[in-house]
């Protein structure tokens, strides 16, 4: 046994670090619900994406997506034709705006300000996440049923190229420096792509700390990832080396995570009804800050940067739909109870 002296350096060191991270934590602001606005409409959804320069909410909504203003609480647009919509991705320098139809193979070019659809790309099979590359001014569909990713140029809206990542990519990310972040879901994987050269540069292991990742986003400056994986996990992610910096809990069912640059904060929306708030104690650890409750089905979200409120989309249920391709059953939406819901820092 050694001698207790010996172990004074460490438990002083325990006590510092202990102290910092409850330091760290003492400002992050308290988050709680603050609006449910009750859209009429489809109770099928999937990704949100919110435009800060307009103040717009795009809401896709299974054929369609809805455009909801946010300072009016009102639709001011929407966009047909959209089937299977999963996601969106916005150019504003382009004033352009990319969608992925994952029941047409295609993505669906729009006008940012007429919100009129200016052309449709084909892409791989079933596209679901999108997003878009102010670097190369390219766009990148994750196209889930042919494990590959389709390169589409912004300006003028041309496929360029196909990108195989060995694997179904659910989510992705970019760093604003020419890199590419990727989900692989069956692969508890994470792909880097280098959206200049149309390559890809690494695979990063997740495995056995994650099961199944889905959402994915980026702290920039940082250089740090956040998935939120099946396993009810969050990893944090160094996104240069694939190194995993923290394993933190977050709740059930999770399909996005976000990372607001201002508060330093992370997220992980939770199909369970909780939404989880992760902050930075130091450079390399990372902690829970707080749970917020929600509501079941809340798993999407969208950040405004301007207030930092975050936007869930989600509906009421009853009872469970059957099993389907080897999925569990899922709960059943009540019609007309989709709804937006608002979480905010606790006012001072």
């Amino acid at each position: 046994m050694r001698p207790e002296h010996g172990r004074r350096p460490v438990l002083l060191l325990a006590a510092i670090l202990t102290f910092c991270a409850a330091a760290a934590h003492a400002d992050a602001p308290a988050y709680n619900v603050t609006d449910t606005l009750h859209l009429a409409g489809p109770v099928r959804w999937d990704y949100l994406t919110f435009d800060a320069d307009a103040h717009r909410l795009f809401i896709t909504r299974g054929e369609s997506v809805d455009v909801l203003d946010v300072l009016s609480k009102t639709i001011v647009g929407s966009i047909p034709d959209t089937h299977g919509v999963h996601g969106v991705a916005l150019a504003p320098s382009l004033n352009r705006g990319f969608i992925s139809d994952g029941k047409t193979n295609s993505a669906t070019v729009f006008d940012l300000a007429t919100l009129k659809t200016i052309a449709t790309v084909p892409t791989g099979t079933k596209p679901d996440a999108i997003v878009y590359d102010p670097t190369s001014q390219r766009v990148f569909t994750a196209n889930g049923e042919s494990d590959d990713l389709t390169v589409i140029d912004a300006k003028d809206a041309k496929v360029l190229s196909t990108i195989k990542v060995g694997g179904d990519p659910e989510f992705a990310a970019v760093d604003g420096e020419g890199r590419l972040y990727v989900n692989l879901e069956n692969k508890a994987q994470l792909v880097v792509v280098d959206t200049k050269e149309l390559k890809v540069l690494a695979h990063y292991d997740l495995a056995p700390k994650c099961d199944g990742p889905t959402g994915l986003s980026i702290d920039t400056a940082q250089h740090r990832l956040f998935v939120s994986c099946a396993n009810k996990v969050m990893l944090i992610v160094d996104a240069a080396t694939g190194h995993i910096l923290e394993t933190l809990p977050i709740g059930e069912h999770s399909d996005a995570t976000l990372f607001d640059p201002s508060s330093k904060l992370a997220f992980s929306s939770n199909g369970d009804g909780t939404l989880t708030i992760i902050g930075q104690t130091d450079a390399d650890h990372y902690s829970v800050v707080q749970t917020v409750k929600t509501l079941p089905t809340a798993r999407t979200m969208a950040l405004n940067p301007g207030t930092h409120e975050i936007y869930l989309a989600a509906a009421e249920t009853e009872g469970f739909e059957p099993a389907k391709n080897g999925r569990p059953p899922r709960p059943h939406m009540k019609a007309d109870t989709f709804m937006i819901v608002t979480v905010a820092p606790k006012s001072p």
